[in-house]
């Protein structure tokens, strides 16, 4: 028997840098109207599988909304929503949860949509709950979700590439930790978080182009995320290097930006 610390082959970190860099070219796609090229690892049945599991796990842990006419106005805004983004193999849900004190919505893959009720104190308007939900369902439509676990996934094989190849080269413990959590740190606030605010303004850019799609204003996008900005202007904001979101300045300049293409797409109701 022999015993001790195995150390790989010499080459073995140009091998697995070679299976991720086609792991990529194998993965390339681009994102629904804004072209950007997408690296996506995970087939649309696992992910859209992922996402019925994780909404099914919420349902069972949180209250719905028991107010008819809310839930009718919901599922009626995003059923229109979703018809401009023209997915039939997502199975569509518009779900209101009663939490007053969460100001928030999310889209899962496959089409699952919850609102909680905290956000309906900004909503004015069905523009404004239109501008909500398509920001949601653009994500879905994008398969954002999809691109987060493949970018974790490439992060992972990063790391193992980089640890197989400090073993390789006998650097000493203490450094090849430190350059691990380097790694670490430099794939999150170098890649992951501004992936995470790349999709973001993509999803408000596709969610103005849904909503108008859906015969709802997308000028009004303006005015809510303003009034929603200005709620929370007294709370306490991590710096946006740090951040999954754009600041909100950032993404009020950006909506400004996009309105101009999201018009051609509107025809009133």
């Amino acid at each position: 028997m022999v015993t001790g610390i195995f150390l790989p082959p010499r080459n073995s970190w140009r091998f697995l840098a070679l299976a991720v860099v086609a792991a990529v070219l194998a993965g390339c796609t681009t994102a629904p109207y804004t072209g950007r090229q997408q690296v996506l690892m995970v087939s649309p049945e696992r992910e859209q599988a992922l996402g019925y599991q994780a909404f099914s796990q919420i349902e069972r842990t949180s209250r719905q909304a028991q107010d008819p006419a809310l839930r009718a106005r919901v599922r009626e805004v995003g059923e229109r929503i979703a018809k401009a983004a023209d997915r039939p193999d997502y199975h569509w849900e518009f779900v209101v949860f009663q939490d007053d004190k969460t100001a928030n919505a999310f889209c899962l893959p496959g089409g699952k949509v919850g609102v909680y009720t905290g956000l309906f104190k900004y909503i004015k308007s069905d523009d404004d709950l239109a501008t909500v939900l398509s920001h949601e369902v653009a994500h879905a439509l994008a398969r954002h979700a999809g691109e987060r676990l493949s970018q974790g996934r490439l992060a992972q094989a990063g790391g193992l590439a980089l640890n197989v190849g400090l073993a390789a080269l006998g650097v000493p413990s203490v450094a090849s930790q430190a350059a691990m959590q380097g790694y670490g740190l430099g794939s999150q606030v170098g890649v992951l978080l501004p992936y995470s605010r790349v999709q973001e303004s993509e999803a408000d850019r596709i969610g103005l182009i849904l909503m108008a799609k859906a015969g709802y204003d997308p000028e009004k996008a303006l005015g809510f995320w303003e009034r929603f900005a200005t709620a929370k202007k007294d709370k306490a904001q991590p710096p946006q290097f740090l951040s999954t979101h754009p600041t909100d300045a950032a993404r009020i300049q950006s909506i400004r930006a996009f309105l101009p293409e999201a018009r051609q797409y509107y025809t009133a109701r």
